[in-house]
C-alpha cells in the first residue's frame, strides 16, 4: 500500500484486498497519515479483488474520521465486485464513487 499526500488530500494506492486479514492494518496505516488539514481521502480500489465485512468496516471508520474534519472519502475506480458490494450495502450513498 502506498500513499500520496498534499496539504488537503491523501491518495491511497495499491490495495489488492480489503478483508479481515488486513483491514485493521489498512485502517491504522491510513489514520496515521491523516492530518488536520486534509479534506479528502481518496482510496484507489482499481486493484481490489476481495472486499468483505471487515473491509467495509474499515471504510466506514475512515469515513467517520474524515467527517470529524469536515472531509470526505472517495472510492476511486472501483472494480465491478467492489462497486457491487458497495451498492448492495448501500454504502455508495455514504461514500463518493469516482472514476478517473
Amino acid at each position: 500500500m502506498d500513499f500520496e499526500s498534499t496539504s488537503e488530500r491523501i491518495l491511497v494506492l495499491g490495495i489488492k484486498e480489503l478483508t479481515s486479514a488486513n483491514a485493521a492494518a489498512v485502517k491504522d496505516d491510513v489514520r496515521r497519515c491523516i492530518r488536520p488539514g486534509h479534506r479528502a481521502l481518496d482510496i484507489d480500489m482499481s486493484d481490489v479483488r476481495i472486499l468483505d465485512s471487515s473491509g467495509l468496516g474499515t471504510l466506514i471508520a475512515l469515513h467517520k474520521v474524515m467527517c470529524q474534519q469536515n472531509g470526505l472519502v472517495r472510492i476511486m475506480n472501483p472494480t465491478p465486485i467492489v462497486e457491487q458490494v458497495l451498492e448492495l450495502t448501500r454504502l455508495h450513498r455514504l461514500l463518493e464513487i469516482t472514476r478517473q
